[in-house]
């Protein structure tokens, strides 16, 4: 008989965000793998819940010891359910290598799912989340952190990472630097919390505000890089345009492709193949 582990959301600071799902498994799970023992039983007292299983802490400097034990509860049967101290576990929180070793093993892995910090972010951010990248916490150390910001700097996703206080002014001086002071963005403090802050302004504004000091946990979103047209001469289109079909492509897969690539208006692109084909073509 083989048991499932059950990746619980836990809310960001209001109890009554998870539903009752959550309410059942707490209270039937055979084994609670938690970050913290303390939010578990401050969790099940908001939610007027009591469990019976076991409890084991399951958090980054335990995480790879308590796996052989885990699996032997879910090879045995038993429900585990995975909870860490807010949002949904795996994401920059303990839960990757528990899921890992029981996919591997067999085991059925499902969700409870609920509260994340990512996309409530997004979501209350003001910035373009149609495309996001989420990319954790920064690197502590200045200058690591530095050149991760400069590989990012022309992401054009909108991005999401966490951050401590203590470490949010350096981190948005150095992405203004890196992406450009006048790059929006929004510092999100405490989300859905008594406190709850959304700073929203650019990347400059925002570090010489953060310089003040900061509290609480911190979700940091910033808007990808603009889109930069690539000047090109009608006779350079045309000719990156017949290349293309030259290649294979329609005529009309062609200008779209010199589109993606320059970031001209299509009506630019499509001008500059008629201007070279004397006044007329196709696009068929």
């Amino acid at each position: 008989m083989t048991g499932r582990l059950v990746l619980g959301g836990a809310p960001l600071g209001q109890p009554g965000d998870v539903g009752p799902r959550l309410r059942e498994v707490l209270a039937s799970a055979d084994v609670l793998a938690v970050e913290d023992t303390r939010r578990l039983h401050r969790l099940a007292a908001d939610l007027g819940v009591t469990f019976t299983g076991r409890v084991v802490t399951f958090h980054e400097s335990v995480e790879l010891a308590r796996l052989p034990g885990l699996l032997d509860a879910l090879a045995g049967g038993a429900t585990v359910l995975l909870l860490t101290d807010a949002g949904m576990p795996s994401v920059s929180d303990p839960g990757y290598t528990l899921v890992r070793a029981a996919i591997d093993a067999g085991v059925p892995v499902t969700s409870v799912p609920g509260p994340s910090a990512v996309t409530t972010a997004l979501a209350v951010s003001g910035l373009p989340v149609d495309r996001f990248c989420f990319e954790g916490f920064l690197p502590r150390k200045g200058g690591e952190r530095r050149s991760a910001l400069a590989a990012l700097a022309g992401e054009r996703r909108t991005m999401v990472f966490f951050e401590s206080p203590h470490r949010l002014a350096d981190a948005l001086t150095d992405a203004a630097a890196a992406l450009g002071a006048d790059r929006p963005a929004a510092v999100c403090r405490e989300l859905t919390k008594t406190y709850e802050e959304i700073r929203r302004g650019s990347l400059a504004e925002l570090a010489a505000w953060a310089a003040e000091g900061v509290r609480g946990e911190i979700t940091l979103v910033v808007g990808g890089a603009p889109e930069v047209a690539v000047e090109r001469t009608p006779a350079e289109l045309a000719a990156e345009v017949a290349a293309e079909e030259a290649a294979g492509a329609t005529r009309k897969d062609a200008i779209r492709a010199v589109v993606v690539r320059t970031g001209l208006p299509r009506r630019t692109v499509y001008d500059a193949v008629v201007a070279a084909k004397g006044g007329s073509t196709s696009e068929a």
